[in-house]
């Protein structure tokens, strides 16, 4: 499921048995049902996770009082092969509003066969979260990171 990962980046990959197309659809429309629910910056529980298809768009949680955190922006998107977002989350796991202090995760989506995708996640330019970036890159590459997304995405698609 894991590659090593260099110094300032994650990569981390998993195939999954599912048409690319489906693949791609599955992960970014319905993120919100396999993102864990613990990981939440908001102050209330989670009502859903959106993902705005569009360059410009972003990934975020609405809270159940209608409060949004928005995590992510979307820099590319590019169906069904690749998808690039911003990390706006700091390393004391707040908000980063900087887009000079965010990191950078790309996920591609490469058909092995025609019902075989090979999903693979690279975070990188962590450092540019500055002092104490190396636990965002520990956090990520942890097994309640990466590792955890890409194991519940396999899940929802074999359902």
């Amino acid at each position: 499921m894991s590659t090593p990962a260099a110094d300032n980046s994650v990569k981390r990959s998993i195939v999954v048995e599912a048409p690319i197309e489906r693949a791609f659809k599955v992960f970014t429309e319905e993120f919100g049902n396999f993102k864990p629910a613990e990981h939440n910056l908001l102050r209330v529980e989670i009502a859903e996770t959106v993902f705005e298809p569009r360059v410009g768009g972003y990934l975020y949680d609405r809270g159940v009082d209608g409060s949004e955190c928005r995590w992510a922006r979307v820099l590319a998107y590019e169906p069904p092969n690749r998808v690039l977002l911003s990390w706006n989350i700091s390393p004391q796991w707040q908000i980063e509003t900087n887009p000079d202090k965010t990191s950078e995760w790309e996920v591609r989506f490469t058909a092995e066969t025609a019902r075989r995708t090979r999903v693979e996640i690279e975070h990188r330019k962590l450092e540019r979260h500055g002092e104490g970036w190396e636990g965002v890159r520990d956090g990520v590459a942890g097994d309640q990171g990466w590792p955890l997304y890409l194991r519940r995405f396999a899940e929802l698609l074999s359902r």
